[in-house]
């Protein structure tokens, strides 16, 4: 490949990123249906037919849109041991989306009026939060499980109903944070949240199989 083409595809791809940043804020702004192709062009700096050539819809636009974050979020659960046996990894990760999410939030003005859009089936991105939020609960779920297999959850947890509540809670404090900053503490409220349905910290969890006397693990009969 000769150093033309790679400059080529290297300004491709640094032009659909931008077009999806600015994709990205415009949704969070006025909404999926408030937005026009012709805004997000104009925001690029580019030609309507220059964006469709990444783009041919809005609605192609908006599951890149998506997509990104999806990405992004995974990559930061991995970080925090998602894979972990124990489940600690998620449930640590949920933390720190919190604290990444109170540095975009662009991102969460999105999240929040695109999932009260999506609430219309006809909605284009109704399926994707349908599948967003069974994902979302399922994964707590199993964190929390895992959680309990090691010893680590607190007694009388049910996990669907916690996984259902944390889940609730995490979206509810995002729209919280965007109308008072200064007031919801994110991070600091999910943290104690998940704390409280466990029987060791959170960012000091025994070892699996090498439990504390004061953390003995808890298990059902």
């Amino acid at each position: 490949m000769s150093e033309r083409t790679e400059q080529g595809y290297a300004a491709g791809r640094a032009r659909r990123e931008k077009i999806i940043d600015v994709a990205t804020t415009l949704f969070g702004q006025v909404g999926f249906n408030g937005a026009t192709m012709l805004e997000v062009a104009a925001e690029c700096g580019i030609s309507r037919a220059g964006l469709s050539h990444h783009f041919p819809t809005k609605e192609s636009l908006l599951e890149a849109v998506l997509e990104t974050r999806d990405r992004e979020d995974l990559e930061r659960f991995r970080k925090n041991g998602s894979g972990g046996a124990d489940g600690m990894g998620i449930l640590r990760g949920m933390v720190d989306l919190a604290v990444h999410n109170t540095a975009v939030p662009g991102i969460i003005g999105l999240y929040a009026v695109l999932s009260a859009e999506a609430g219309t089936p006809t909605h284009p991105a109704h399926d994707y939060f349908v599948r967003r939020y069974e994902r979302i609960r399922s994964g707590t779920a199993t964190a929390l499980r895992r959680a309990g297999d090691a010893g680590y959850l607190a007694d009388g947890v049910e996990v669907e109903d916690a996984a259902i509540e944390l889940t609730a809670l995490m979206d509810g404090l995002q729209v919280q944070w965007l109308l008072d900053p200064e007031s919801v503490d994110m991070p600091g409220v999910i943290r104690r949240r998940i704390e409280q349905v466990l029987c060791v910290p959170l960012f000091d969890a025994v070892p699996l199989g090498a439990a504390t006397e004061a953390h003995a693990p808890r298990r059902s009969a």
